[in-house]
């Protein structure tokens, strides 16, 4: 399992965020205080407060979270 922050700030940045998501093979969870959803789920992410940053597990190995976060690169806090 690999988790980091990122920020979604737009209808488009969830939409592509899901998408990227989508294309993983292995669960991508997003955390927002004491509330999991499903990465991949449009509804889910809609559902939860994304004015501030959000965590992101990647369930997967290595590989497929480097490949991931590669594809979500402008949405990663620093």
């Amino acid at each position: 399992m690999t988790s980091f922050p990122i920020q979604l700030t737009s209808v488009s940045d969830i939409k592509a965020f899901v998408d990227a998501a989508s294309r993983l093979d292995c669960d991508v969870d997003v955390i927002c205080g004491r509330y999991l959803v499903d990465g991949k789920s449009i509804m889910g992410l809609f559902s939860i407060d994304l004015s501030e940053p959000i965590q992101v597990q990647v369930q997967g190995s290595q590989a497929q979270a480097d490949i991931f976060k590669g594809a979500i690169q402008k949405f990663l806090v620093k």
